[in-house]
């Protein structure tokens, strides 16, 4: 629903029915890759040698504009954005470093660090799975992967809300999607159709395209970018198998703050943007991507290339060490004199075997007035 990311939590795909949790409301205006540099073959690559990682900062190193001193957005915070078991995906149990998951017609058994507690299911069930991360350093590909009752595919089918898609048995233990990003997904789709005009959106750090593929069947004109060719294509192996071939996209392999960069000048501009940046990655020519160094950079340029009637901006952070308290202060200074709202808190799946939430990521999104 964001190229195949090492993040250390995993994340996105189909139309499961998504709730905000009661968040606390704030007050009106005056109130308060690895990727792009993902890393090209779509793992997230290892830091720089010492001197070699700070020439590199240093030639990326941005000046920072003084702070706003216009009225700041609303805001509402914690919000928190759930989505329940569905049909077509499932967080069926957890525990023990563990999440069992119903992908379609599977049964996916992935380590999950945030879930210290105990399994609710018996170890039976967990017996059932039809696929198992290994995690296994010696291989790569699906030899990660163990297949304890049938040997599998890289790929299988998968929907999300109508749209077709493939799943995918990744050597980093993520399949392609991460279910959590459904609450996003579908405040995008409603955005673009209460606008009742042509929406252009921009996808940064795009992945396997679920979210561009959302926004295209919802009629915007779609900008995707990533860094990783191997994203790209298998975001546009997703197009075809959505039969969205004839819908606007633009799929473009480049490091996303050279793309942004190129964009202001150009004087192009968006109604909505998409930000699903990874902690740290590598670009195509070897762009250096450090979240909390270039994130502010990144979330300003964003500002400059909003059309003169916007309608969102939504970040998602994972695997930061970090609050939503971080990225909501960013986004309401960055936004500040715009009006509208910043929205800020987690994106998390319900269990389906105790009802218990799993926290995956980090959320903060500026909406329109």
């Amino acid at each position: 629903m964001k190229s195949q990311r090492d993040r250390q939590t995993d994340r996105r795909a189909r139309k499961p029915a998504a709730r905000a949790v009661a968040p606390a409301e704030g007050g009106a205006a005056g109130k308060a890759v690895g990727r792009a540099a993902g890393a090209a073959d779509g793992k997230v690559a290892g830091r720089p040698a010492g001197g070699q990682e700070s020439r590199e900062r240093e030639v990326s190193a941005r000046p920072r504009a003084p702070r706003r001193q216009e009225p700041l957005p609303a805001e509402t915070l914690p919000l928190i954005l759930e989505v329940e078991p569905g049909a077509d995906y499932a967080l069926v149990d957890s525990g023990d470093g563990r999440k069992l998951e119903r992908y379609g017609p599977y049964l996916i058994d992935r380590p999950e660090g945030q879930a210290i507690w105990r399994p609710a299911l018996p170890e039976r069930e967990w017996r059932k799975a039809d696929a198992v991360f290994t995690g296994d350093t010696d291989e790569e590909g699906m030899g990660r992967w163990r297949f304890p009752r049938e040997p599998l595919g890289e790929t299988w089918p998968m929907k999300h809300d109508g749209i077709d898609y493939l799943g995918r048995f990744t050597s980093f233990r993520h399949v392609g999607v991460f279910p959590e990003q459904a609450s996003h997904w579908r405040h995008m789709e409603e955005a673009i159709a209460a606008a009742r005009r042509p929406v252009k959106v921009l996808n940064l750090f795009g992945y396997t395209g679920l979210a561009s593929l959302v926004a295209a069947r919802a009629g915007a004109q779609v900008t995707h970018v990533d860094a990783s060719k191997k994203a790209i294509g298998w975001a546009r192996e997703n197009q075809e198998m959505a039969r969205l071939a004839e819908k606007p996209i633009r799929w473009i392999c480049e490091d996303a703050m050279r793309f942004v960069e190129r964009e202001e000048r150009r004087g192009s501009r968006y109604d909505i943007v998409l930000l699903d940046p990874p902690a740290y990655g590598r670009g195509p020519k070897g762009e250096v991507w450090q979240l909390f160094d270039d994130l502010p950079a990144m979330v300003e340029l964003t500002r400059a290339i909003l059309s003169p009637k916007p309608l969102a901006v939504v970040l998602t952070a994972y695997s930061i060490r970090a609050s939503f308290f971080a990225i909501h202060a960013l986004m309401r200074d960055a936004f500040a004199g715009m009006g509208g709202r910043v929205e800020s808190g987690e994106l998390v799946i319900r269990e389906e075997a105790a009802g218990r939430r799993l926290s995956t990521s980090l959320f903060s999104r500026w909406v329109a007035a």
